[in-house]
């Protein structure tokens, strides 16, 4: 077995939840109106559809990935409906005064929240599935044990980052006033639904 499986699965999950999209936008607003602890569950729902995802590369569940992908129109159109959704409710957030407790209710909805749009991001999948052949990781599929670490590290990775950037976010925290809180809500709501826009776009073949 491979004992540097997990190291490139943590490096494969860090580099996939890196990029800045419409996730992204969300730990850093919500990080800033309800604090570290809200961002990094919001983050860690995202790092979990990774790891749905990696199994689905890493196990060879070939008929079920197969079936994902003929159903990127669906998926496509969901994802983005709800972005626009999660969008819209940003825009029309009160800024908040101060970093809200972090209650089950509000930690449960943001990490239901960001794990739902991942799932339903058909790229998500796609891009394990070309990255684990392209890299030749799709070989741990024969191996239940090292498929299971290259997801744990996946896993790991993904979570580090968001980790990371909630962290980083909410030092900034104590330098932005309600005003600057409303703008951002505003900023971070209308590119987030321009994202929802454009998949369901490209679900639909316009663009």
């Amino acid at each position: 077995m491979d004992t540097t499986l997990f190291l490139r699965g943590l490096i494969l999950g860090f580099a996939i939840a890196a990029p800045v999209g419409p996730i992204g936008l969300l730990c850093i607003q919500r990080t800033l109106n309800n604090g570290r602890v809200t961002g990094l569950v919001s983050g860690l729902g995202a790092a979990t559809a990774d790891a749905i995802y990696g199994a689905l590369a890493a196990f060879g569940l070939s008929l079920l990935t197969a079936f994902l992908v003929q159903q990127q129109f669906w998926l496509g159109l969901a994802g983005g409906l709800f972005l626009c959704y999660l969008g819209v409710r940003t825009v029309l957030a009160p800024p908040a005064q101060s970093a809200a407790a972090a209650e089950g209710h509000g930690l449960l909805g943001a990490y239901s929240s960001t794990l739902l749009l991942t799932l339903t991001n058909p790229m998500t999948i796609l891009s394990f599935v070309a990255i684990f052949a392209g890299a030749g990781l799709a070989a741990s599929s024969g191996d239940s044990l090292a498929a299971l670490l290259l997801v744990t590290g996946v896993f790991a990775g993904s979570a580090a980052w968001w980790l990371l950037l909630s962290g980083g976010v909410s030092l900034l925290r104590g330098f932005v006033n309600a005003r600057t809180l409303r703008w951002i809500n505003y900023v971070a709501g209308g590119v987030i639904v321009g994202f929802g826009m454009l998949a369901i776009l490209r679900g639909v073949g316009l663009v």
